[in-house]
Formats: C-alpha cells, sequence, structure tokens
C-alpha cells in the first residue's frame, strides 16, 4: 500500500502537482487527428486540467492554445479560423499555431502592440492519428521511438475512450498480467474474432491453442520484470507442461504508455492522459505487422461501442456496464459481455474516481505495479529536485510485445528470436531490427 501522501503526489496533475510538473515534460496525446475532420477542425481540450483549445490551420500545421484570449479572456474555442491561424471573436485579435498575435484591427495601425502579446501555446505534432503536445516549457524532447509511430500510416489504426476515473490506475490495470485470466475469462471457446476486443479470443502462432483457454486454464503466472532504458519489460510465463509455456511480453514505456500484443502480427501502444484529476482517456494506435489495416472496418467496430464526440463506452457506470448475472453465471467471468474494454473500465472505475491506495494489499503477482510505482515516485523527486526527467525520448528501438508458445528452458531467447522473426517478414519494421 501507499501512504496517503505518496498516492497523492502521483495522482494529482495540476500544474502545481509534483506529478503533474513530471507529466508535461513528456509529449501527451492531445486529439485524434479524426476529431479534426470537418470544415472546422477548432477543438476544446481539457488535458492535465487544464482549458486549452487546438487547432488546425489551412497549411495542416496544428496549435494547442490557451483556451481565453490574453487581451479580455473570451473563449477562443468560438473564435474564426482565418488568415493564418485563430482569431478571437471579441476584438479579432489573431494567433498562429506558435501564439504569437499577429493582428489586433482594432488597435491604431501604427501600434506594435501586438508584438508584445503572446498566447499561451505548446508544440504539437501529429503521427499516425495522434495529435501530440508537450506542454513542459523549454525544449520538447523527442517522440518516443516506438513502432507505432515508424510504421506507415496504412499499417496502423488510432482511436481513444473516455475512462471516468484517475489516470494512474486506468494505467496499472495494462501492466498486470494476472488479471486476464479471471477479468477477461471466457467459459467458452469460440473461433469466431470478427468482434472488437477479442485479442484474448486470438490464436497462437505455432499452436491451435485458444489463448481464452490457456488464461482460463492457466491462472498463475510466473511474472518477471526488467529495468530498460524505456522503462519495465514485463514478462507473464505460463509453463503449459515439463517443455513448453506461453509467455505474454508487455512493455511499460515511461511514463504514461503501455505496448501490448494483440496478435502475433498486431500490436497496441496505449497511452493513458489525464483530462484531469478524476476522468482519462485512453489513446491506442494499433500497429500491424502483417497486411495493412482494414480502417473503415476497425472504425465501425469501434463506433458500435462508443458515442462521439466524447468517445464515451456504451456500455459505462450509468447502466452497469451491460452486466447480466445470467451471462456471468454461464458464459464470461464479468457478465459484462465479451469486449475486453468494458471489463477494464469496470475494474477500474470501481476502485473509486481516485483510488484510495492505503487500503488496499499488494501480492506477489502486483510486482511489476510495485516497480512502476516506485519508478514514477522516483521520477517525480527527480524533477522536483531540478535534475532531468527519466526516459525522455528514449532512442531504443527494443520496445518488443509478443504473445508465443515457446521452449521453457531457455524461452528468454525463445521469444526474442520469435520477434526477430516477425520483423525480417515485414518489410516495415526490419529496418528496425
Amino acid at each position: 500500500m501507499l501512504s496517503a501522501e505518496d498516492n497523492e503526489r502521483i495522482t494529482r496533475t495540476g500544474a502545481d502537482s509534483p506529478a503533474g510538473a513530471l507529466l508535461r515534460r513528456y509529449w501527451q496525446p492531445v486529439a485524434l487527428e479524426a476529431e479534426f475532420e470537418g470544415a472546422r477542425p477548432v477543438l476544446p481540450i481539457r488535458l492535465l486540467g487544464e482549458q486549452l483549445v487546438a487547432f488546425r490551420d489551412e497549411h495542416g500545421a496544428y496549435g494547442l492554445l490557451d483556451r481565453h484570449c490574453p487581451h479580455r479572456g473570451a473563449d477562443l474555442c468560438f473564435g474564426r479560423l482565418e488568415d493564418g491561424g485563430l482569431r478571437c471573436a471579441f476584438h479579432g485579435w489573431l494567433f498562429d499555431t506558435h501564439g504569437a498575435c499577429l493582428e489586433q484591427p482594432a488597435e491604431p495601425p501604427e501600434s506594435d502592440y501586438r508584438t508584445r502579446i503572446r498566447q499561451t501555446a505548446y508544440p504539437c505534432v501529429a503521427r499516425n492519428g495522434i495529435v501530440f503536445a508537450h506542454l513542459g516549457g523549454g525544449a520538447a524532447p523527442p517522440l518516443p521511438n516506438l513502432d507505432c509511430l515508424h510504421a506507415p500510416d496504412a499499417h496502423t489504426f488510432a482511436f481513444k475512450g473516455l475512462i471516468e476515473c484517475n489516470w494512474l490506475q486506468a494505467l496499472e490495470v495494462g501492466i498486470d498480467p494476472a488479471h486476464a485470466s479471471f477479468l477477461h475469462r471466457f467459459f467458452e471457446d469460440e473461433a469466431d474474432e470478427s468482434g472488437y476486443g477479442r485479442q484474448f479470443r486470438d490464436h497462437t502462432p505455432l499452436e491451435q491453442i485458444p489463448v481464452t483457454r490457456l488464461l482460463r486454464e492457466h491462472s498463475r503466472p510466473q511474472i518477471t520484470v526488467e529495468q530498460t532504458d524505456f522503462g519495465l519489460r514485463i514478462a507473464a510465463l505460463r509453463p503449459l507442461d515439463a517443455q513448453r509455456a506461453h509467455v505474454r511480453i508487455t512493455n511499460q514505456v515511461f511514463p504514461q504508455a503501455i505496448v501490448i500484443p494483440m496478435s502475433h502480427e498486431m500490436t497496441i501502444t496505449q497511452w493513458h492522459v489525464p483530462i484531469d484529476d478524476e476522468s482519462c482517456y485512453w489513446y491506442a494506435i494499433f500497429t500491424s505487422f502483417g497486411e495493412p489495416v482494414d480502417k473503415r472496418r476497425m472504425l465501425e467496430q469501434r463506433l458500435q461501442l462508443y458515442t462521439l464526440p466524447d468517445y464515451r463506452p456504451r456500455l459505462n457506470r450509468s447502466n452497469d456496464y451491460g452486466y447480466d448475472p445470467e451471462e456471468q453465471a454461464t458464459r464470461t467471468y464479468t457478465g459484462m459481455g465479451d469486449d475486453i474494454n468494458v471489463h477494464d473500465q469496470w475494474a477500474v472505475e470501481s476502485l473509486g474516481r481516485i483510488q484510495d491506495r492505503t487500503r488496499e494489499h499488494l501480492a506477489k503477482s502486483d510486482v511489476a505495479i510495485r516497480a512502476y510505482r516506485r519508478a514514477l515516485l522516483g521520477a517525480v523527486a527527480a524533477v522536483e529536485n531540478g535534475d532531468a526527467p527519466p526516459l525522455q525520448g528514449h532512442s531504443h528501438s527494443e520496445v518488443l510485445a509478443l504473445d508465443d508458445i515457446v521452449n521453457l528452458a531457455d524461452w528468454q531467447r525463445a521469444w526474442r528470436s520469435s520477434e526477430r522473426e516477425r520483423r525480417i517478414a515485414c518489410s516495415w519494421a526490419e529496418a528496425r531490427v
């Protein structure tokens, strides 16, 4: 368990909070590029408790500004997108994506006052469907060296979803390998893989063993955690017999991302981004090492489960996540349908808006959660002491996520060999071997 003081230090993310100061030093997902489609690419954004406005100018550049005009404080979300920037509808002050004031049309023609006005602005960059921003001031670090940010657009698909709780508990479920054998348990194994959220219904590449059955029948994984130059590599090993084991490799990319296998050909990179202290978005890029993805089909699947424009799950706290006691008795462990995102949503939201970690009792299977909290508390302290944030803009190429059956005796070598073979077979990933 954590002390109440430490729990506050790593959950609160306002500008004056220790964790907030840390997270602002890393690139944060701001919005999906798809949200800027349409006639008026201007979005209200709430990020790390700040009220902001994002827009795309006529040249395709993205900007992220303080939401309130520095003149009289009017809401720039209602501004006019024109003449190279976003113009306040109150007095016509015009700001570009860098926050420079380009025009003050009500001022005398000879006035240079606009040159002394600068709106708070944050640098933005778009990669494979997500717009990222750096809120920390000073020079922004490089983007992390992740497959999902280097893959061709045709091999990626981006989406997001709202979670109504603190960002940290949303992240921690992704670095907890033991929960999959229970929270995502299905009592029957189906061949149909067409539905969204059936990651655990995929088949391992070496044998036709449904992963649902594997997780159900082998519920005590041997979990190891390795410190890396991007964060943590988490291996969950489930011995099947004296010779074979199932291994699942998850990566925690510091501070807020996880990279996990969805199947042998696809990984998911997911960021957990605070809207404020009591809600967050998960942003995800699905990355294919095989064929190009069917973006339209993937979007249609998700829009059956999420509402726009807020990306709120249709099954949520207000309707008990679709809970059906008959289903819980006969078909799924939770009684909450087939979508594992719904299962995760219930689990983390049921902890409260901000989990009280003074009341928990971590067990041996929580080794990755312990390691991550130590790293997070250490990073918060480092920034407080004026030191550079750790693991910033890492250049490591081995953020490897794999789900496979391997030889038990040399499973560490075997999964790396399998991952190398996958990359060599993939035209865009071969160069990153």
